[in-house]
């Protein structure tokens, strides 16, 4: 290399260095920013997922996903109390929430159509690996997301998301009536599900003491199933959900084969999931931390500062 080359490469070097000295160290993040809670959209395919995130995304990153007559609005306790250590994501899926789906005649309302748009959506965001806490129409989309990603799943918490058929209460009789033949009549029979006084009945169901539900929720909800065409996609869903039954011995394999740490939180007096669906989960994960709590389907609305606690050490042990 002749002198004029070995010049300019050094003062290349040289400026190379200097610019990266002269760069700003990355600043953590404070505990004030961990804590707030940032309400956002992300475009996916025809869908503009909502969700709500906090915390520092170079965290661990824990996914929470709501289930029926709830949208992300349910983890409200649950993420500005993780934030400080994890990174908190809680989309409302399509059809629920603040989330701008498409008309039941351009998007399938289906557990593996929804489960697709999820997965784009984690991937959008560049969550690689998570942990996943479910509800109800949560889980068989967490158990999805898993079944297609196992690597991807560092945990799982369910709070009264089933995934065994002795969880399915009587409250099921009807509706299976609806899966084995979707005749208008049986479609018919079900118009009351996806309406804002059944819902209300869903969150106050299995309750001791009414009065501590908020009315916040089930109101808020039942405004957002009201909407025109949203009690139709909801019956559609209801429909679907038989395809998660057939899944269940998919979703038992996957539990034996991976052994994910898994934590069960159920309000034991719920009307559609029995404990025994919790119960079940000894069978295929022996280590499961199985809880109860006297209350129903919603059991965050009324055991919150109960259950939160659990969920973090449950979370801080397994999470590294």
């Amino acid at each position: 290399m002749n002198s004029k080359a070995t010049t300019l490469a050094a003062a290349t070097t040289l400026a190379i260095a200097a610019s990266a000295a002269a760069a700003p160290a990355a600043v953590p993040m404070s505990a004030a920013d961990k804590a707030q809670v940032h309400y956002r959209f992300e475009k996916v395919g025809d869908v503009n997922v909502f969700y709500r995130e906090a915390g520092d995304p170079a965290a661990p990153t824990i996914v929470l996903l709501h289930g029926f007559a709830g949208s992300s609005f349910m983890y409200r306790d649950v993420i500005p109390a993780l934030s400080d250590r994890y990174h908190v994501v809680a989309p409302d899926l399509p059809s629920f929430g603040y989330t701008e789906a498409p008309a039941r005649e351009h998007y399938a309302y289906t557990f593996d159509n929804i489960t697709r748009t999820m997965n784009r959506f984690t991937e959008q965001l560049k969550l690689d690996r998570y942990a996943i806490m479910v509800h109800d129409y949560g889980a068989p989309v967490g158990w999805r997301l898993a079944l297609a990603h196992p690597a991807r799943i560092t945990a799982i918490i369910s709070q009264n998301g089933n995934a065994y058929e002795e969880g399915l209460s009587k409250g099921w009789d009807g509706i299976k009536q609806y899966w084995q033949a979707p005749t208008a009549q049986n479609r018919a029979a079900q118009a009351d599900f996806p309406t804002p006084a059944g819902m209300k009945w869903q969150y106050l169901e299995g309750v001791p003491d009414p009065s501590s539900v908020s009315p916040d929720g089930y109101t808020l909800e039942g405004m957002r199933v009201a909407r025109p065409g949203n009690a139709d996609i909801q019956l559609d869903l209801l429909l679907d959900y038989a395809s998660n039954v057939r899944m269940y011995p998919q979703f038992h394999a996957y539990f034996r084969q991976q052994q994910p740490p898994l934590l069960a939180v159920w309000g034991k007096n719920d009307p559609f999931f029995l404990p025994a669906g919790a119960q079940a989960w000894k069978r295929d994960l022996p280590n499961a931390d199985i809880r109860f709590y006297d209350t129903g389907h919603f059991a965050l609305e009324t055991h919150a500062r109960e259950i939160v606690p659990v969920i973090r050490a449950f979370l801080d042990k397994n999470i590294k």
